[in-house]
């Protein structure tokens, strides 16, 4: 029986327009599968070329005796390649994107940066040889190669730099000589260093140059033993002693809820460190660039050149350099944020991801992936360890730790016996009615004096995370809601209250229509604001400020938090980018401005975003030797994701919370697919999405599914393309998946959709 193969060619160059079909060969028949590496005849030259199995079938609509038959497999490639090529067809098929761009995520290619290379010139006969050779150059007053010639009989072997520096030598005065064999030009490929890890190198050397003087100190590359690893308490050591005793059992998926300051980074370093003694490798997310730096500082100092790290700021070639060190086998260990998921290790023993509950671990652009998910793919193709981290864990972890998706393993305290931070909770309504408008409540201000007084520094966080214009009221904390989604309505330019979930709208309110106050709107202040209210305050005070305009260069997040651990800073004030996983022994006190504005935005999960935003920030305190404060301000006090933040209590929050997601069928109790649809024309998205919607339905309801919508995106138009969705509902995923599929093959038969972005978003 014949057999043909759907193949993606040349991804290296990125052309990944279409698929093409080839013929399977007899002796390929029993082996080769979907995800395999293979090496296939392409173009009018037939060239053999790499490409990418996306299915094999026994039928084809193309003339069999005009395909052209597949080589060979990459055998070489089967255990990074191939089993990546397989979780891009994985993710294709369960976030609805097409295989290009499922692989255009998975796959690094290069585009336009050439390789960097170090060039040398190497000597190639006896010095007697070379003396001759310069003698005879002075002789021919052939100054500039007989100047070249002194040189290499000092050094046979010459870095280009000092060849075209310090000695001025041209490519026209060493290639006769190459071409008669005295000596050759030797190129070594250099793969390019992301600066984080040239500058701590850099530190290193120096300090390692300074400690040499007073008595010695362990080269670089063998930083281990006292200098790389941490005594372990002994809840620490139980978790690293339950997972390595099952390491051998097959793969295990781990859940450690640990509190903020209980170690977790050290749990981290020891499993790696477990990993890498069975030569196996590993990778560890974390979610955000701004933790890359202190990330890097540990880890390095644990186990050397080993390590590598991305993160956005990298250049393209910088990034596939990283991941071509990975495949050559140069290091093993990647940190980094959820694109380091993908790094092509060959020996992948474990996965983890660090504050496994934030939001940027799930991808905006197609396919919208979220890395626990995929991570918990790769983990199962690669035969890997998953562990995740987190204090205030997300609710699908903690659901999927219920019913045995992971198993549970928790840190209750902090390190060292250190006691969690005092919270004090300060009702904004009241500020206002005592004659207080500033953004600093009294208690704050108080805290702050004290904690400058004694010369210590603070941290001030504006929560400002998933701001969308939300409506209440300074004086008694009511908040516009929409009456059939249970989610804040929010403000638009025109004057109206929208839902973002259902489309309901009303006029926008003047007044207060429970207290009658007139003190209702939107929050305006911003980061810049505050800095100059602080300053104004407390005039002697230094102040940094991190946000998106104070990092918007290479390494700022690195260099506002070096500075700030260095103590060149009393007061850090910043978004929620500065409560992610920092440790500033020298911090006692954290205050949270207008903890609200993440609670009432448009989405389900606004109360546990909250939650967590606030328990990070308050665990920023206290880290060191002296004890921490937290001053949370609020306009809703007894909301019960501020009461549990404020008493670091993260099960009575989860119980709440997920009987509410269950009354509602939101994740993780049901599912929820989002088709979002997108369009330059207002007019032709509006009807497309309304015929949508219809099929949604027709379809949704022989299988008890709901559909809620058509509604605006949060973002009604951006850049003048119009943006709208339409959300399932099911307790089942597969149920959405096969709906998902089903509205696939209608939209691709219906050519009225071309004008149409359709993307999917599961759960």
């Amino acid at each position: 029986m014949e057999l043909y193969a759907d193949i993606i060619v040349d991804i290296s160059h990125s052309r990944l327009d279409r698929t093409f079909t080839f013929r399977v060969p007899e002796e390929l028949r029993q082996i080769l599968e979907p995800g395999n590496v293979v090496e296939v005849p392409f173009g009018k030259s037939d060239r053999p070329q790499k490409g990418y199995v996306l299915r094999i079938s026994d039928h084809t609509s193309c003339a069999p005796e005009k395909l052209k038959t597949i080589l060979r497999v990459e055998t070489n490639l089967a255990g990074a390649e191939s089993k990546l090529t397989a979780l891009a067809l994985w993710m294709r098929d369960y976030y609805g994107s097409t295989a290009v761009q499922a692989l255009r995520t998975v796959l690094p290619f290069r585009e336009k940066s050439a390789p960097r290379e170090r060039k040398r010139l190497v000597s190639l006969v006896p010095k007697e040889q070379l003396q001759q050779q310069m003698e005879t150059c002075r002789r021919k007053h052939q100054t500039a190669r007989a100047r070249l010639l002194e040189a290499m009989l000092q050094e046979p072997v010459l870095p280009m730099e000092v060849v075209t520096g310090s000695l001025k030598i041209t490519p026209s005065v060493w290639k006769p000589l190459a071409e008669q064999g005295v000596l050759t030009c030797e190129r070594e490929l250099v793969y390019r260093t992301p600066a984080v890890l040239q500058r701590l190198r850099a530190d290193i050397r120096k300090d390692q140059e300074n400690s040499r003087g007073v008595g010695g100190a362990a080269e670089l590359s063998g930083l281990s033993g006292d200098s790389g690893t941490i005594r372990l308490s002994t809840e620490q050591q139980q978790v690293v002693d339950q997972i390595c005793a099952r390491w051998e059992d097959g793969t295990g998926r781990y859940l450690i809820h640990g509190v903020t300051g209980s170690g977790k980074t050290a749990v981290y370093m020891e499993l790696i460190a477990h990993a890498l003694e069975r030569g196996q490798q590993a990778i560890l997310l974390i979610p955000e660039i701004s933790l890359t730096y202190q990330n890097v500082i540990r880890f390095y100092h644990r186990f050397g050149d080993r390590i590598s790290i991305l993160h956005s700021r990298l250049s393209q070639a910088e990034r596939y350099d990283q991941f071509e060190r990975a495949r050559d086998g140069d290091i093993d260990v990647m940190i980094g944020p959820r694109s380091a998921l993908f790094t092509p290790f060959q020996r992948l023993g474990i996965l983890i991801i660090d504050e496994e509950h934030e939001a940027s671990y799930h991808s905006e652009s197609v396919p919208r992936y979220h890395a626990r998910e995929v991570a918990l793919k790769r983990a199962e193709l690669e035969g890997a360890h998953l562990v995740l981290g987190s204090a205030t864990p997300s609710l699908e972890a903690y659901y999927g730790a219920e019913h045995g998706r992971y198993e549970l393993l928790c840190l209750p305290n902090r390190v060292a016996g250190g006691e969690l931070p005092v919270v004090h909770t300060v009702d904004l309504r009241s500020e206002l009615k005592e004659g207080n408008r500033s953004i600093l409540s009294r208690m704050l201000v108080e805290k702050l004096e004290d904690t400058l007084a004694r010369g210590q520094q603070a941290m001030l966080f504006l929560n400002r995370r998933g701001y969308s214009g939300f409506v209440s009221c300074r004086a008694c904390g009511y908040v516009a809601k929409c009456p059939h989604c249970d989610v804040s309505l929010s403000l638009h330019k025109n004057g109206k209250l929208i839902c973002h979930y259902c489309g309901y709208s009303e006029p926008m309110i003047h007044d207060c229509p429970e207290c009658g106050s007139g003190f209702i709107g939107g929050f305006r202040a911003g980061t810049q604001q505050i800095e100059e209210v602080v300053q104004q305050r407390f005039p002697q005070a230094r102040l940094l400020r991190m946000d998106a305009d104070t990092t918007r260069g290479k390494d700022g997040h690195a260099e506002i938090l070096r500075a700030f651990g260095n103590g060149e800073a009393d007061i850090l004030i910043g978004t929620q980018m500065i409560v992610k996983g920092h440790d500033f022994p020298n911090v006692t006190l954290v205050g949270i401005l207008a903890a609200d504005l993440s609670l009432h935005v448009a989405d389900y999960r606004a109360s546990e975003r909250t939650f967590q935003l606030l328990t990070q920030a308050a665990g920023r305190a206290g880290r060191g030797k002296e004890p921490g404060e937290v001053v949370i301000q609020t306009y809703d006090p007894e909301h019960y994701a501020i009461v549990c933040a404020a008493r670091q209590e993260y099960e009575p929050f989860y119980r709440q919370e997920i009987a509410y997601r269950r009354l509602a069928g939101y994740p993780p109790a049901g599912g929820i697919l989002a088709v979002h649809c997108a369009s330059k024309e207002e007019q032709t998205l509006t009807v497309a999405i309304d015929y949508l919607s219809r099929f949604l339905r027709g379809i949704a309801q022989r299988r008890k599914a709901a559909v809620i919508g058509p509604a605006d995106e949060p973002v009604a138009r951006i850049q003048d393309v119009y943006r709208k969705a339409v959300y399932v509902k099911h307790s089942d995923t597969r149920v959405l998946i096969a709906i998902k599929n089903i509205t696939e093959l209608y939209i691709e038969q219906n050519p009225g959709y071309k004008p149409i972005t359709i993307q999917y978003e599961m759960n």
